[in-house]
């Protein structure tokens, strides 16, 4: 796709005609290569809007600041609460002084927070929001049209897939799985941002996936079940055999989440 920015060296400086991804030094096997900061506006324009400040690193965050040349920061928003993208927000909202939205009321920081169909501006560049309870009761994407991008948070990742967070729900994420593959037929989508991992330039084909290694994943369970499995543990064991034990604590959280949806009469 003609206008994507990839560096031959990583993720770091990747982008759009007008998002910029600044990879902040926190990686980890549940992080990937790190969060991805993304500043956002007009080439020439005097202001921006950056999602996902990141972690408190003091070091990434004066980096973020030192990246925008002069430029005002509009607001700062976070796709979702969880520490590795909302816990230097407040630092580096006081560095640009700039406001917090997002939706979780814990983490606005100013008078305006974020709901679904709001839409967010600077200059002439409209950033909409769209509501994606699943991975965290609070996540949210954002639909960039100027460039046909949309930023994904940990609803989608750039590598692997995504973990159903303690404060999450799978038929939540179900929803907003359908939701995305249907809002990016229609617009004509032509790259997902995600808050991990590299850009993703075949979002049809992207989300598609998802939701088959998701309705995939609910079988493996429904047969380790009739298998004798009963423990959420025992059922990592079978069904999550190939990925890293150091995964599976995180993968336990996605096996609650769907025996959940399982027992739940209304699914």
């Amino acid at each position: 796709m003609s206008g994507l920015r990839i560096p031959l060296d990583g993720l770091d400086g990747a982008g759009t005609a007008r998002t910029t991804n600044l990879l902040a030094p926190n990686a980890s096997p549940m992080t990937l290569d790190g969060t991805n900061t993304w500043v956002i506006g007009e080439p020439d324009a005097q202001s921006v809007l950056v999602v996902d400040p990141g972690p408190d690193d003091e070091g990434h965050l004066r980096r973020v600041a030192g990246h925008l040349a002069g430029r005002r920061v509009e607001a700062i928003l976070l796709t979702h609460g969880h520490e590795d993208h909302s816990g230097g927000a407040r630092r580096f909202a006081e560095m640009v002084g700039a406001g917090v939205r997002a939706l979780d009321p814990r983490h606005v920081l100013g008078e305006e927070g974020l709901a679904d169909g709001d839409v967010v501006t600077t200059g002439d560049l409209e950033l909409r929001v769209i509501g994606t309870p699943g991975h965290s009761f609070d996540s949210l994407c954002f639909w960039l049209p100027s460039d046909g991008a949309m930023l994904t948070g940990d609803t989608i990742l750039g590598r692997g897939t995504t973990v159903i967070a303690p404060d999450g729900d799978l038929a939540d994420y179900l929803r907003s799985l359908d939701r995305l593959r249907a809002r990016a037929e229609v617009t004509a989508a032509r790259v997902l941002l995600p808050g991990h991992g590299p850009m993703l330039p075949e979002p049809l084909a992207v989300l598609d996936g998802y939701i088959a290694h998701r309705r995939e994943r609910l079988e493996q369970i429904r047969k380790a079940r009739a298998g004798g499995a009963r423990t959420p543990r025992e059922i990592v064991e079978i069904v999550y055999a190939e990925v890293p034990e150091d995964l599976w604590p995180a993968a336990e959280w996605s096996v609650r989440a769907q025996l959940d949806y399982l027992d739940d009469p209304g699914t």
